[in-house]
C-alpha cells in the first residue's frame, strides 16, 4: 500500500523538554492506525506536530509525496490534513449547524456536505439550531468530528475522542465513526482506551517517553503486547 503520510526521526520539544524523540512511521492511504500510550507519552504533541500546530527541531514530515515539515497549519489543511483536536475547541455561543458552516466555507471539493455529515451523525440533525455551550460532551465531540470532515480531508487526525466522556457517550462517538472507517477516510487515532483502539484499527503504535516502542497490525499484537509496551514493560522498551 501507497504511504500517503511519512514520518522519519521525527524530534519536538517544548522549550528544554523534549516530547517526541527520534519517531518514524508511516500511515497508508485508507488505514486507521491507533496510537496509543500512557499520559505524558508525546502522542497529542505527535498529532499537533503532523497538523502544523508545532514546528519539529529535528526530523521530516511527508504527506502525499510532498514534504510538509516547515508548512504552516492553514497550508496543510489545504492539503488535507484535518485535526480533531483535544477537547473539541467549538466555538460556544455558534449552533451546530454555524460550527459546521465555519469549515464548510473553505472545504475541499470532495464527498462531505452539510447535508452528508449531519447523515453521518444523524444525533446532530434535530441539534443543529442549538448553541455548542448546551450540548453534551458527547454531542460536542460529533459536531468536532463532524467539522474536520466538511474541510473533505484526505487524513483525519482524532485526539483523544473518548476523553472525559461517559460510556454511552462513547460508544455512540465510536458508532459515527464506522462508516468514516468503512469509506476509506485515513485516520490517525490517539487513545488511551485500548480496547476501543484496537477495535477500530488496522495498525497500532505505542509510544512510551516520547519514543516509539511497538508497532504492527492490529490482528498481530496480542492486548498483552500492547499493555506491556504502553507501561514500558516489555524487554527493551524505554532502554
Amino acid at each position: 500500500m501507497t504511504a500517503l503520510l511519512s514520518v522519519e526521526q521525527l524530534d519536538v520539544r517544548h522549550g528544554l523538554l523534549q516530547a517526541v524523540r527520534q519517531v518514524s512511521f508511516e500511515v497508508a492511504e485508507g488505514e486507521t492506525l491507533a496510537l496509543v500510550g500512557a499520559n505524558g507519552a508525546g502522542k497529542t504533541t505527535l498529532l499537533r506536530t503532523i497538523a502544523g500546530a508545532h514546528r519539529p527541531a529535528a526530523g521530516s514530515i511527508v504527506f502525499d509525496g510532498r514534504d510538509v515539515t516547515r508548512l504552516s497549519a492553514h497550508g496543510r489543511a489545504r492539503l488535507g490534513i484535518a485535526l480533531v483536536p483535544e477537547g473539541r475547541r467549538l466555538f460556544p455561543e455558534l449552533t451546530v449547524e454555524e460550527n459546521l458552516r465555519v469549515a464548510g466555507a473553505a472545504h475541499r471539493k470532495g464527498r462531505w456536505t452539510l447535508d452528508e455529515v449531519l447523515g453521518t451523525f444523524p444525533l446532530l440533525a434535530p441539534l443543529r439550531h442549538q448553541r455548542a455551550a448546551s450540548l453534551s460532551g458527547g454531542q460536542q465531540q460529533a459536531t468536532a468530528i463532524a467539522r474536520a470532515l466538511l474541510t473533505n480531508p484526505r487524513l483525519l487526525l482524532l485526539d483523544e475522542v473518548s476523553l472525559g466522556l461517559a460510556p454511552v457517550a462513547v460508544e455512540g462517538v465510536y458508532r459515527s465513526l464506522q462508516p468514516l472507517i468503512e469509506s476509506g477516510t485515513t485516520v490517525v487515532l490517539v487513545e488511551q482506551d485500548l480496547g476501543r483502539a484496537l477495535s477500530v484499527a488496522t495498525r497500532v503504535v505505542c509510544m512510551l517517553e516520547g519514543r516509539l516502542v511497538l508497532e504492527g497490525g492490529a490482528g498481530e499484537l496480542s492486548r498483552e503486547q500492547v499493555t506491556d509496551a504502553y507501561f514500558g514493560l516489555a524487554r527493551g522498551v524505554g532502554a
